[in-house]
């Protein structure tokens, strides 16, 4: 199989996902809010991979939020590669995908409010 098949595949799984949260990519970009909680992402690329508005990249975590990590958050960021998922929230249209395909539940959408 494939990159491009597993990308694909995991894409099917999230959006058929019965607990996918949001407004099934109905609502206007912005007024929701992906959050990733630095403390469980391991820099996987399954955000990456399912969200079809491109909102989230993974790169090296910035110093400061590395440095606003515990020590054993930090040493398992470290493990990770110091990588991390950051999302562009303005691009959000809350379809839910990346909350059901997160394999460590590091990412949560904040309604509009």
């Amino acid at each position: 199989m494939t990159k491009a098949d597993r990308s694909l595949e995991k894409q099917r799984r999230a959006s058929s996902h019965p607990d996918r949260p949001g407004a099934r990519c109905s609502a206007p970009a912005g007024t929701w809010t992906p959050v990733v909680d630095m403390t469980r992402c391991e820099g996987e690329t399954d955000c990456v991979q399912v969200c079809p508005n491109d909102v989230f990249e993974v790169r090296r975590i910035d110093e400061e939020d590395y440095r606003s990590l515990g020590r054993m958050n930090r040493l398992r960021v470290l493990a990770h590669g110091k990588k991390m998922a950051y999302a562009a929230g303005d691009r959000c249209r809350a379809c839910g995908m990346c909350v059901v395909a997160c394999p460590q539940d590091a990412i949560t959408l904040l309604p509009p409010g």
